[in-house]
């Protein structure tokens, strides 16, 4: 096992290095063209070096290749744009006009790319809980990325943030409490709350968007969400009791 282990590690690290060196790429860009200060590329490769090492810590053994895998390597490229963006929060006054448009159009091409390492993973037969995994983890950072920016790049208050901290919070709820543990069935609805609390962020990120509007887009996929996740603990919570309730011999 530890071989094996170390096998696939070796696989991982040129990927790895080559998300370094596309980061490298993105941050220069945000820094001769949008002025972005050097803490804002401090902030990116701090971020993406305790993503690799999350991501060495749990690659499990005999992960399909080549290297990292076709699919997870379009992952890492996913994050290579959000992790930019997300950096944005370390310099908040930055978070306004031609930066915010930057900010919007990165993030919406990180967003356009979602379910192309899905299906590139379906294609080549490649798919592992370990990438859909990192993909959902992914979207999920991104949505509070973008939740912190709207809470200090607009009037909006930190209410907008549970956007982005609701899924966390039922995280926390599962590990205090065993029924919110159990798998969830594939959902075409969370699919779409999703879509629409990206969307919601970008439009109220925008600088164009009317006084008034940033909070009705945002109070309505916060509202989505609630009610998204108040189905999944409420099927979570009668399958708990149906299995209680069978009898046992």
């Amino acid at each position: 096992m530890p071989d094996r282990l170390s096998e696939t590690h070796r696989r991982l690290l040129p990927d790895l290095a080559a998300g370094a060196a596309l980061l490298a790429v993105h941050t220069s860009i945000w820094l001769a063209a949008l002025g972005a200060p050097p803490a804002h590329a401090w902030a990116s490769f701090l971020s993406y070096g305790a993503l690799s090492v999350i991501l060495l810590l749990t690659v499990p053994p005999g992960l399909p290749g080549p290297g990292a895998g076709w699919a997870n390597r379009v992952t890492l490229f996913r994050t290579t744009l959000i992790l930019p963006v997300a950096a944005l929060l370390v310099t908040p006054g930055s978070i306004a006009g031609s930066t915010a448009w930057v900010a919007i159009a990165v993030a919406t091409l990180a967003l356009a790319l979602d379910g192309v390492d899905g299906a590139v993973a379906r294609r080549t037969g490649t798919a592992t809980l370990f990438g859909a995994r990192f993909d959902m983890e992914l979207d999920a950072f991104l949505i509070l990325a973008l939740a912190g920016l709207v809470w200090v790049g607009t009037p909006l208050g930190p209410w907008v943030l549970w956007i982005g901290l609701i899924r966390y919070a039922f995280l926390l709820a599962g590990w205090l409490w065993a029924p919110l543990r159990a798998e969830l069935p594939g959902s075409f609805r969370r699919k779409v709350v999703c879509v629409v609390q990206v969307a919601g962020l970008l439009i109220a990120l925008a600088p164009l968007t009317p006084t008034g509007a940033d909070r009705v887009v945002c109070a309505t996929a916060l509202a989505l969400l609630a009610y998204s996740f108040g189905v999944d603990v409420r099927w979570l919570v009668r399958g708990a009791s149906r299995s209680a309730a069978v009898p046992t011999r």
